[in-house]
């Protein structure tokens, strides 16, 4: 029988997990009142768990004077919608709508990025996010003159070049174990809390 949150191995109980992995998966549930999905999905692999939450974090985590969450959320969701992956979209779109406060933008940026009303900073970034996750992604001076116009600096044009990478990944693996997202996530930041 299938596992509903993963075509391979999901461990019964946290307590199969080596310290290290249990005491992470057991943080974010304390954060987030629930355990995602994904950190379950990949704790089958404990070197591949920390390998992938060691880089995660230190994109999605790292301090930047001029590239905010809420931006980086934004590349996540744009990036999972073009590979189809559902569960990214989900999550990370909850993420989006809470650190951008705006109920509306995960579903509009997750349709099409062209037409869902963004700043030209935000349009910008995610066109070079589609050039690096569909095309070739060559990081030419013509596109770093356009991100520095609309106020990115270089090592904000890696993030956002790492993160379309790094989710490009990210999306394949959850498709390909056939991980959903958890329920929870589909209502996070759509409405004021009370």
């Amino acid at each position: 029988m299938i596992n509903p949150l993963s075509r391979f191995h999901v461990p019964e109980t946290l307590d199969e997990l080596p310290d290290d992995i249990r005491e992470a998966i057991v943080n974010v549930q304390s954060k987030a009142g629930f355990v995602p999905n994904v950190f379950l999905m990949l704790a089958h692999r404990p070197d591949e768990f920390r390998a992938f939450f060691a880089y995660h974090d230190a994109l999605m985590e790292r301090e930047s004077d001029t590239l905010t969450k809420a931006e980086k959320e934004m590349i996540v969701v744009a990036t999972s919608a073009r590979n189809r992956c559902l569960y990214c979209v989900v999550a990370h779109g909850a993420l989006l709508r809470i650190y951008s406060k705006d109920p509306l933008v995960a579903d509009n940026v997750a349709i099409n990025h062209l037409t869902a009303g963004l700043s030209e900073r935000h349009r910008m970034m995610l066109d070079f996010a589609m050039h690096c996750g569909i095309e070739v992604g060559e990081f030419s001076s013509e596109w770093q003159a356009r991100l520095e116009q609309v106020g990115f600096t270089l090592e904000d044009c890696w993030d956002i070049g790492a993160i379309v990478a790094f989710f490009g990944m990210s999306n394949r693996l959850v498709t390909m174990a056939g991980t959903p997202p958890n329920e929870e996530f589909y209502l996070m930041g759509r409405l004021p809390r009370s």
